[in-house]
């Protein structure tokens, strides 16, 4: 199971939801009395540090990665807006507006947004199988909501708020679709720095409050973690599964928020979070255990990405040879083969009416 490209990069979307998921309760307990801007400068600071070092410090012989360009700064000048500045900021006013219902709530949204942009934008193919894992996500989400008990008028803004926050994701994820065939550290390096920055001109111009010293260092390990590390994990997932099947997969950080908050004592609703965790566990099941293959025509193409010479697409000779994964423009020649594959650079072919 663990050698589908599939599988592979479901456990690179796991491990970005978990990590995302982690931060939840404690962006509540840190943000909630300071200036939503401000909570999402210091969030994105944390992030761009997580990055900083992997780029700096990395030796590009031969390119281990794919090195952004000057046409993909308008792309992630647009991510770092929705997905570093507003979702954030969103997520956070939000969060002090409402009660727990909005967190249970927030990545379930998301997931369906980026699913159905997916499909919208990039013509994705899911099928039923992922469809129905988005509907056990859903439904986790729901009881997840249940467990915290009925929203009172007052909270109907936060609410809103967070649905904002989720849906600004969702353009996240569809833009940032194809910079996952970049190096990832680059890419969450830029987005963290222009979404600080921004969020910081906003803090500066609203006159919002900075948080406390505490509350600071709670923020930015929640960043460099759950906004850093995380998306890092979230575009190498990307690169492998596609935007749809990714967001579904990240759909499951609200239970392990759930989770965290039970851990911390939180035990509103035991018996419905278990029945949740039954749910997301079978939505995961049916990620991680897909498989997809059937007989595909690659076409003549000239283009660069990080790559191996071990994936029975790769066999161009290098002089003297090169091992591992490594960078630089290359040619395919027509290739017409069945295997196993994901939405990853090479399999985004059309199938059937879509």
């Amino acid at each position: 199971m663990t050698a589908t490209p599939i599988a592979r990069g479901s456990l690179y979307a796991l491990g970005a939801a978990c990590l995302f998921g982690l931060t939840a309760p404690l962006l509540k307990r840190y943000g909630a009395a300071d200036g939503a801007f401000a909570t999402a400068a210091v969030l994105y600071a944390g992030a761009a540090l997580a990055a900083a070092p992997r780029y700096l410090g990395g030796k590009r012989a031969f390119g281990r990665e794919r090195a952004l360009g000057v046409r993909e700064l308008g792309r992630v000048a647009l991510v770092a807006v929705f997905g570093a500045a507003f979702a954030p900021t969103a997520l956070a006013w939000g969060l002090a507006h409402s009660g727990a219902a909005a967190g249970a709530l927030l990545l379930n949204l998301e997931a369906l947004f980026t699913v159905l942009l997916a499909r919208v934008v990039h013509r994705e193919p899911t099928g039923p199988r992922v469809a129905l894992a988005v509907v056990l996500m859903l439904a986790g989400g729901a009881l997840l909501a249940l467990r915290t008990g009925p929203v009172d008028a007052s909270e109907a803004l936060g609410l809103g708020a967070v649905a904002l926050a989720t849906l600004f994701w969702a353009l996240d994820n569809t833009l940032s679709r194809p910079l996952a065939d970049f190096d990832p550290h680059v890419v969450v390096l830029v987005k963290a720095v222009l979404g600080a920055a921004l969020s910081a001109c906003f803090t500066l111009a609203l006159g919002e409050r900075w948080p406390a010293s505490d509350a600071l260092l709670g923020l930015f390990i929640c960043g460099f973690l759950g906004y850093g590390v995380s998306l890092a994990l979230y575009l190498r997932a990307q690169r492998i599964l596609g935007a749809a099947r990714t967001g579904s997969l990240f759909a499951v950080a609200p239970f392990v928020g759930a989770a965290f908050a039970y851990a911390l004592g939180d035990r509103s609703g035991v018996g419905l979070m278990g029945a949740a965790a039954v749910l997301f566990a079978l939505a995961v099941y049916l990620h991680v255990t897909e498989r997809h293959a059937h007989r595909h025509v690659h076409e003549p193409v000239e283009h660069e990405h990080a790559h191996g010479h071990d994936d029975g697409h790769h066999d161009h000779p290098h002089e003297p040879r090169f091992l591992g994964s490594h960078s630089h423009p290359h040619r395919h020649a027509r290739l017409e083969h069945e295997h196993p594959h994901g939405s990853d650079l090479h399999h985004r072919h059309r199938h059937g009416g879509s």
